[in-house]
């Protein structure tokens, strides 16, 4: 049983006037489709024109109009394309947890409202003078679309309220689960099949450009938030009081329960949970979780945001679920280094919406535990509600050595590598003995052309793939001289003379590049952005310095976070000859920016000299911004906390980083001290 106080009993236990609207929109609704659609009418005439009167009257004396209200019959016409709707208050999730401990230190001593969360999709209602402006959806949080001509198909939208200020509501559009299952008997969508999941049915209905395509497929929408409007009275900061005036205007009412700090255990949330649940089951309402949010509107505010989500609440996500389904084969793909990547490939299942049918098995060893065989039942989960996960192998005992003999890309012999993972485990791995395997230089070609490296727009890696099977490309320089065979390329399907000139420019662009994008280029095993900004700042820019220090005995130890298997795999690259040669004679191709010397600024902060790390989400960096801004203080930029790290930067979610720091004596800065600091 929910645990309620006397005034929500109060507010229950009382049918007020916008029920009464509702009861008698549904008793003439019903009505209706007995006379119209089945012939088989129920009451007299003059019995459904008083009820319809009374309605009318209701209606006028409240200024409460619903959507599907029987006075309504003309809807609005259909439209041609959904238009841009910008949000100014931006639609922002919540950050996300699976962890009810989180829950209560989140809450700490403010008063919270615990709250289902639906599982449908975000929409906004704006009104005007006490009638529906506007109707548009989340979008991307900035920018949704406007969906106002499919309001009318709603259940329980009002379309006129007693309100006469700005009003601005979001909540959830969504279709009970029952009512999923009876129209999915019918129902097909665009490719002809049922409908996967209730969520998808109402989001393919609301965004529909005709109102018929929506009509009839009992949407319903309950407020979770009130954006702008409801702002006058003696409580008017509380959420909760918002919520309960939301109803008076005839809004319908997602469940929750008050929270009271005093109360707050991981016990006592347990027991709530399981209530709101009961509740959800009880009305037959979807949820994928639930929502805890600050009740105190002024507090609410205070907390901020990121770009991502507000952080005046936290979602709760139930624990990933399992599906049975059956593994049908395990593929092998080369990576750039040589690694094949085993892959699970398994009968379809529906997870969170999505249709899944393959996750990644990690290496060998993970397959070996698992006694996995083609033909075996397999638990299959999304972890973190984002990556597919094999769980659990429900038919062990048939296990036969799963490591291919050769390379499904080149046919040359594999080898097995041994590694020492985690508290000294053993992985194996499985390996193609032919460094020059055509899907291991297809995706080197493909990290040389990225972002991160040459950033090369126009190459993708079908377009590399292609142009490495026609001959155009045997090594990087030739991307630099694929003019020579222009013509062959604009012949080919998918081109053009304007998309040749478009990649052509983007290729010469890339010749202006600097030493980090360079470094990244070369592909030497773990020399990423982070570790190639460091070189750059130790040999000052100069790729003729580390060549030589890789070519000798420098100790790259000696440098933060540079551990004895990276020393190695720079000094084992440089090595070999085919990589000197690249090396050397790719350098011709390219133009490089004079290095930025340290500011006088720079040099003097306290920051200079040191080692910094940053962890956790931060709000105005992404990691490799605040790494350009940590080496642009004359500090070096560390991946990893040890006692040479000098000051941690805290994001959300510091984790493992933050306890060994405070362990070990390190300065622990927030975002907004650190930023206090250099402003």
């Amino acid at each position: 049983m929910l645990r309620m106080d006397m005034e929500t009993e109060r507010r229950n236990r009382t049918m007020n006037t916008a029920d009464k609207i509702k009861e008698l929109v549904q008793t003439l609704n019903r009505h209706r489709h007995a006379y119209y659609n089945l012939n088989t009418p129920e009451i007299s005439d003059a019995e459904y024109d008083r009820m319809y009167d009374q309605l009318k009257k209701l209606e006028k004396e409240t200024g409460i109009i619903y959507s599907n209200s029987p006075t309504q019959t003309v809807g609005y016409p259909p439209v041609s394309e959904l238009e841009k709707v910008p949000h100014p208050h931006p639609l922002l999730s919540l950050d996300k947890t699976k962890q009810v401990e989180d829950l209560c230190r989140f809450c700490g001593d403010h008063a919270a409202l615990l709250m289902l969360k639906l599982d449908g999709l975000t929409v906004k209602l704006t009104y005007e003078n006490g009638r529906l402006a506007e109707a548009s959806t989340r979008g991307d949080g900035e920018i949704g679309e406007d969906i106002t001509h499919n309001i009318p198909a709603f259940e329980n939208v009002p379309l006129a309220i007693s309100y006469k200020e700005r009003l601005v509501v979001t909540g959830e559009a969504f279709i009970h689960r029952k009512d999923f299952e009876r129209l999915n008997t019918t129902l097909r969508d665009k490719n002809g099949e049922p409908y996967k999941n209730a969520r998808n049915l109402a989001a393919g209905s609301v965004r529909s450009l005709d109102p018929e395509n929506c009509k009839g497929r009992w949407v319903t929408f309950l407020p979770f938030n009130v954006l702008e409007g409801l702002d006058e009275g003696e409580n008017s900061n509380s959420r909760e009081e918002r919520l309960y005036q939301l109803s008076k205007l005839g809004f319908g009412s997602c469940p929750y329960i008050p929270l009271n700090p005093d109360q707050i255990s991981p016990e006592y949330l347990q027991l709530r949970i399981q209530d709101l649940k009961e509740k959800a089951e009880a009305l037959d309402l979807p949820i994928d979780g639930m929502v805890l949010i600050f009740d105190d509107l002024a507090y609410s505010a205070s907390c901020g945001r990121t770009g991502h989500h507000y952080k005046d609440g936290l979602a709760y996500k139930f624990e990933d679920e399992t599906y049975e389904t059956i593994l049908r084969s395990i593929e092998w793909t080369p990576s750039r280094f040589g690694e094949l990547a085993p892959v699970a490939v398994f009968d379809t299942v529906e997870i969170d919406g999505c249709s899944v049918s393959r996750a990644t098995l990690h290496n060998l060893t993970f397959i070996r535990e698992l006694e996995l065989v083609p033909g075996c039942r397999i638990l299959v989960s999304k972890r973190n509600m984002i990556i597919p996960h094999v769980e659990e192998n429900l038919d062990r005992g048939h296990y036969l050595d799963a490591a291919p003999a050769i390379c499904p890309c080149c046919g040359a012999p594999t080898e097995l590598h041994r590694k020492k993972g985690e508290k000294g485990r053993i992985i194996e791995t499985v390996h193609c003995s032919n460094p020059s395997c055509e899907s291991q230089q297809l995706k080197k070609f493909v990290h040389f052309v990225c972002r991160k490296a040459m950033n090369i727009e126009g190459l993708s890696e079908s377009t590399l793939e292609k142009f490495l099977n026609l001959g155009y490309l045997q090594t990087f320089h030739d991307i630099y001289h694929l003019d020579q065979h222009r013509e062959e390329i604009i012949r080919l399907e998918g081109f053009g003379e304007k998309s040749f000139d478009r990649l052509w420019n983007a290729i010469q662009a890339s010749r202006n590049t600097t030493f980090v994008r360079y470094l990244v280029s070369m592909d030497i095993p773990m020399v990423g952005r982070t570790k190639s900004r460091v070189l750059d700042t130790v040999f000052s820019g100069s790729l003729d310095a580390f060549r030589a220090a890789a070519t000798d005995d420098y100790d790259f130890t000696q440098l933060e976070d540079f551990g004895a298997t990276l020393n190695r795999n720079i000094h084992d690259w440089f090595t070999d000859e085919e990589n000197l040669m690249l090396w050397d004679t790719l350098q011709k191709e390219f133009t490089f920016e004079e290095r930025k010397e340290e500011t006088t600024m720079a040099k003097n902060t306290e920051f200079a000299g040191k080692t910094i790390v940053a962890t956790g989400k931060l709000e105005n960096f992404t990691r490799s911004e605040i790494n350009d801004q940590i080496l642009a203080l004359g500090a070096k930029p560390g991946s990893s906390v040890s006692k040479k790290t000098d000051y941690l930067i805290c994001g959300e979610k510091a984790g493992s980083k933050l306890a060994k720091a405070q362990a070990l004596g390190v300065t622990i800065l927030s975002e907004a001290e650190f930023l206090a600091m250099i402003a």
